[in-house]
């Protein structure tokens, strides 16, 4: 089962396909690059040319062993992780040594520029590998899962006591589907409880919210009405658990309870290319005085598609005079190991 150890921030070896990986490395590279400009610069005005000049040469091999790391990824996660570090190291040094021979051979570069390229890209890049694997400590999996449990923790409760209160409602008026709604609640419990660190499908969490607006309409009778809009999509795609349900819980209660005449929450899910989109919007009759349980459940998903996805996934907000949406976007692949 995909879970939260297989992801990012837990292992040292860092995941070259991953932006929030790739942005890190950019900015950590440039960032030794303008110190190493600072430090040769004659004087505190030359320093930005100094840094031009050394870009030059660093942002090509960056680029390029970046795109192949990314390429040979598979490969590095399949070999024991000092093995895998030292092929990297490897590449970097490679690839110093090939660009900067090639530049002696034009004249370019003074003899001793290649050794001294080489033994400079390989310590940039253990620099770079010893960050990451002190990341991969301090995001330890044990720690993760405290943390996703946390997180889930407090959604928990107002999931399912609403969800009690809706059966509730039934009992003395409608005992028959009182009975069918008990069964319904018991499902979601069961999806409630489970491991916060595992994966789930994309029809197990379609499903459970089906189910859970399927409560609330028992509770708000007509005044409930649900658009559902599902364009060509993998449903075995893994998401995180009890990603949706908070949001559309937001949805009926700051949208659909104020309102008298309640109105419609509509829910778009599709995939691009390698995106997972997902859209809910609901009217924002009453939305002032419920905001700040609506931004705790937004940061609760946004701490937690970071933990899931470091900066590979979003979470958006847009507010107009007659709608709230929220948009989450989601990488459709996770590597597992």
């Amino acid at each position: 089962m995909t879970s939260i150890r297989h992801f990012p921030a837990t292992y040292p070896l860092p995941d070259w396909r991953n932006f929030g990986v790739m942005l890190r490395v950019l900015l950590g590279i440039n960032g030794l690059a303008a110190l190493a400009a600072l430090v040769q610069a004659p004087r505190p005005a030359d320093w930005v040319g100094r840094f031009v000049e050394l870009a030059a040469v660093v942002e090509p091999l960056l680029l390029v062993g970046l795109g192949l790391l990314s390429l040979g990824r598979d490969l590095l996660r399949k070999l024991p992780l000092r093995l895998g570090q030292a092929a990297v190291l490897a590449l970097a040094g490679a690839l110093a040594a090939a660009m900067f021979v090639y530049a002696r051979s034009l004249d370019l570069v003074e003899p001793g520029a290649v050794l001294r390229a080489v033994l400079l890209a390989m310590a940039a890049t253990a620099l770079m590998l010893a960050y990451f694997e002190l990341r991969a400590r301090a995001y330890s999996p044990a720690q993760a899962e405290a943390r996703l449990a946390a997180l889930n923790a407090r959604i928990r409760p107002h999931f399912l006591f609403n969800s009690l209160n809706a059966v509730l409602s039934l009992i003395r008026a409608r005992p028959q589907q009182a009975e069918e709604a008990l069964e319904s609640l018991s499902d979601l419990f069961r999806a409630a409880m489970r491991d916060p660190g595992a994966m789930v499908s994309l029809a197990d969490e379609i499903d459970l919210c089906r189910q859970y607006l399927a409560l609330e309409a028992l509770r708000l009778g007509e005044r409930l009405a649900v658009d559902w809009k599902i364009g060509p999509v993998l449903m075995s795609l893994p998401i995180p658990p009890l990603m949706l349900q908070p949001l559309l819980e937001n949805a009926v209660y700051h949208g659909i309870e104020p309102s008298p005449e309640g109105g419609v929450v509509r829910i778009a899910i599709e995939q691009k290319g390698d995106e997972l989109r997902i859209a809910i919007t609901n009217p924002t009759a009453g939305q002032a005085q419920h905001a700040p349980g609506n931004q705790m459940a937004l940061a609760n998903i946004r701490e937690r598609l970071a933990l899931y996805y470091d900066l590979e996934a979003r979470l958006e907000t847009e507010v107009d005079d007659h709608r709230y949406e929220v948009r989450i976007v989601l990488p459709c692949q996770r590597l597992v190991r």
